[in-house]
């Protein structure tokens, strides 16, 4: 498994470092506080063809593999998990689904303003008692004619509230269960369509986060991405996908934890000497350090996998490689900001040092996209079934 990152990865991922920097950096207690991203951010994104990594050129996007979206979403996160959160619903949950499973019509209609910047995405599969018990949605579509009539509701969907497209999975044959369920592409003024107001957060302040609401929405018959009755094969395809991108946000956490806990150390001082002269802050640092290098070959192991198995290469391990990734990652990221915060003692219990936000933005990451619960399943299950694989 090869680590090194290519001359196009390496300048994709000091692009995004530079630009989350110099144009993010000064905005984030501002974002936090005001629970908004600035105006002209996400089309700022755009330009720069963050928004289009992943998506080939025909379709306005600027190309490159999954893992060159893991390490943008990684650096996005070292400053601003919230703008990553977005991010990865926008680019890898609606776009790339889109990407992997449209017609060529609906990815000519759609992916050129997702990249661009123009429009916002998001993916609507959790509801209010179906949220890691994904196949047990309620959200139904019966056929009307040409057309589908969307019945449900969508809840903790990351951009709803500014999306002008969302991904949505609905059942159209709830007799067939699994095999009932259709992806559909919905699009912002559908009539039968409303978002309610934005839901309030404590962490990932920044990134909106709201319901889906349909009542008797018609939806025309070629907004249905995939096939009917199809949807829990798009599902399935993508979690892998959205795995390792969910776990290059809790990596970036991590990270920035780190190298807030060094700087601060270095410059507190206390008994004549700074802080990170004492053996016990020493050891939270190397444990941190070493932490988030394990979940780092993780997180780009799982990436370089998700990407041979979807081009139909070799990747016999990715399911339960992925759910590992985000699994330590996410807890790894937790234990770093919580020992960041104790090394910074008071201050960091306070608004006034930026390691309070990456503190609240953690926990997300062992309770979005599948539970830390529902991981330790899935990977034992896996194990079960199948065995460890090849080594």
């Amino acid at each position: 498994m090869d680590f090194d990152l290519s001359a196009e990865q390496q300048m994709i991922k000091k692009n995004v470092a530079d630009f989350m920097r110099k144009e993010v950096g000064p905005l984030t207690e501002a974002i936090d506080r005001e629970d908004e991203f600035p105006p002209g951010l996400w089309e700022k994104m755009g330009d720069l063809g963050f928004l289009g990594l992943g998506i080939p050129e025909e379709y306005g996007g600027s190309g490159s593999d999954l893992f060159a979206t893991v390490l943008a979403t990684e650096q996005i996160s070292r400053v601003c998990p919230a703008v990553a959160l977005s991010y990865g619903a926008h680019v890898n949950l609606c776009a790339h689904n889109i990407l992997r499973n449209g017609t060529e019509e609906q990815k000519m209609k759609y992916l050129p303003n997702l990249c661009s910047g123009v429009w916002y995405g998001c993916m609507g599969l959790t509801e209010p008692d179906a949220g890691s018990d994904a196949v047990g949605i309620r959200t139904t579509a019966e056929k009307d004619g040409d057309d589908y009539i969307l019945n449900g509701s969508k809840i903790f969907i990351t951009n709803a509230p500014v999306a002008q497209v969302a991904m949505v999975y609905a059942k159209t044959e709830p007799e067939k269960n699994a095999r009932g369920i259709t992806s559909f592409i919905i699009e912002k003024g559908f009539e039968g369509f409303t978002v309610p107001g934005k839901m309030k957060k404590m962490g990932n302040r920044g990134s909106a986060t709201g319901e889906l609401v349909f009542n008797n929405c018609r939806v025309p018959g070629s907004q249905v991405l995939g096939q009917v009755n199809n949807g829990i094969h798009v599902m399935m395809t993508g979690l892998d996908l959205e795995r390792a991108v969910v776990a290059a946000i809790a990596l970036g956490i991590g990270e920035a934890a780190l190298d807030l806990a060094i700087k601060y150390s270095k410059k507190r001082h206390q008994f004549g000497q700074a802080i990170s002269e004492f053996q016990l802050i020493k050891a939270k640092l190397a444990d941190m350090y070493t932490e988030m290098e394990a979940a780092r070959g993780l997180v780009y192991k799982a990436a370089i996998m998700a990407d041979k198995a979807r081009g139909g290469g070799k990747g016999t391990d990715v399911h339960k490689l992925a759910a590992a990734a985000v699994l330590f990652t996410g807890e790894a990221a937790s234990r770093a900001v919580n020992q960041s915060l104790q090394i910074h003692g008071g201050y960091g219990y306070t608004l006034e040092y930026p390691i309070n936000r990456f503190f609240r933005d953690a926990k997300l990451y062992e309770i979005g996209a599948g539970t830390s619960e529902i991981r330790r399943l899935l990977i034992a299950n896996e194990l079960i079934q199948r065995g460890m694989g090849d080594l």
